[in-house]
């Protein structure tokens, strides 16, 4: 019975009978008529998630490691430069992608626990009066620290620089759970996935693709096939898929974009805000810290834990599923054995993240960390009952 518990983890998240039941559709002819008439204002609707009118909406059955991929392989040729930092597991991927595709790549090196360094970006691009920098690469959400990057300030960088690389950015564990505003940041590329804020299975990479990074496919020479612009776009300007297309996922993606808009993005990322701020609240209560060095670098969508020294967060998130039937988020890279996530984003509520909150808590009692059974579920308490509870009920 343990698999009617809720997961914590920051993604692939819960999914709702509402979804689970679209995506149980039966096999169809996707070059049928019908098919059109719904995988077009998927695309189309997408496009209010990413906060867009003049990106193109593009997808991919792969996660959104393959949207990486599909981002870098359109757009950029062997031996390209790009500048990107690591602070995170994500941001570190998305690196050895690139240098596996050929790719020069300019890392940054930050602390763990600290976001895009805009200033640093600004002052690289500055100094590269040849313009050879092709691309700036940023992970919006850190999903293994809790960071979340802010990518308007890596945009105002780039033009105090008056640097003309393109702006890629993965927003695997932000989109459909706070905000995103691709026009207003001038995004070029924006990644994600259906399997965190659109709460789907995994399956489907989701891109958002600029009138200039489209302009960069005609002298790209890394090599495509499978994730060809092109290909896809070609396809889909008449309703269809250059091969077969994940078609639970896509019925899966109609259904996600009607709940998101009966609720309001709006109280969507309200709603993932006061979800997270609770879980804030009790780990405050607990006496431990967040991985994020800062306030304004605070995820909305997970929130990564520094355990006490002497403790193994490994062994609590084991302890937590094998007694209690609930998955946590493992430390990961530098943040292994350190520290553990709770995932706080897609299909959840008040009550629902309390659950998870009590559930921590019982676990690091039995292993006998200096926590005060109670004290975080309380803390988070008293922060939800002084809030509204009507956005809560629209995501249930």
């Amino acid at each position: 019975m343990s698999n009617q518990n809720p997961v914590f983890i920051p993604g692939p998240t819960n999914i709702p009978d509402r979804l689970r039941l679209a995506m149980q559709v039966q096999t169809q002819d996707h070059r049928a008529p019908d098919f059109v008439e719904t995988f077009g204002p998927v695309l189309e609707d997408t496009k209010q998630v990413f906060g867009t009118t003049k990106g193109q909406v593009v997808t991919f059955p792969a996660s959104g490691t393959g949207g990486w991929e599909a981002a870098i392989t359109n757009t950029l040729s062997p031996g390209d430069k790009v500048l990107v930092a690591r602070y995170g597991v994500f941001s570190h991927r998305w690196i050895d992608l690139c240098e596996r595709h050929g790719l020069n790549v300019q890392i940054v090196e930050c602390p763990w626990g600290t976001g895009a360094p805009a200033d640093r970006f600004e002052a690289i691009l500055s100094a590269d009066k040849a313009h050879e920098i092709r691309a700036v690469l940023v992970t919006h959400n850190e999903t293994a620290t809790g960071v979340l990057s802010d990518i308007g300030a890596v945009r105002r960088a780039m033009n105090a620089a008056r640097h003309p690389a393109m702006l890629f950015v993965d927003c695997v564990s932000s989109l459909a759970s706070m905000p995103f505003r691709f026009d207003q940041w001038g995004v070029d590329i924006a990644v994600s996935g259906s399997q965190k804020g659109f709460m789907l299975a995994t399956g489907m990479a989701i891109l958002c693709v600029s009138p200039k990074a489209l302009a960069a496919m005609e002298t790209a020479r890394l090599p495509r096939t499978f994730f060809d612009f092109r290909d896809m776009m070609a396809a889909n300007a008449s309703g269809g898929f250059p091969y077969t297309p994940p078609l639970q996922l896509i019925y899966g993606m109609r259904e996600s974009l009607k709940m998101l808009f009966e609720e309001g993005l709006d109280t969507v990322y309200a709603r993932h805000h006061r979800l997270a701020e609770g879980v804030r609240r009790a780990v405050n209560a607990w006496g431990l810290k967040l991985v994020a060095q800062s306030p304004e670098l605070y995820s909305d969508t997970v929130s990564a834990i520094y355990v006490p020294e002497g403790f193994d967060s490994n062994k609590l998130t084991d302890h937590a599923f094998d007694k209690y039937g609930v998955s946590f988020g493992i430390g990961l890279g530098e943040m292994n054995g350190k520290a553990f996530r709770i995932g706080h984003l897609g299909s959840l509520t008040d009550v629902m993240v309390l659950s998870g909150l009590a559930t921590i808590e019982m676990a690091m009692a039995d292993l006998n960390y200096p926590v005060n059974l109670g004290s975080g579920v309380a803390a988070a308490q008293e922060y939800y009952r002084a809030g509204s509870s009507s956005d809560a009920k629209a995501a249930a």
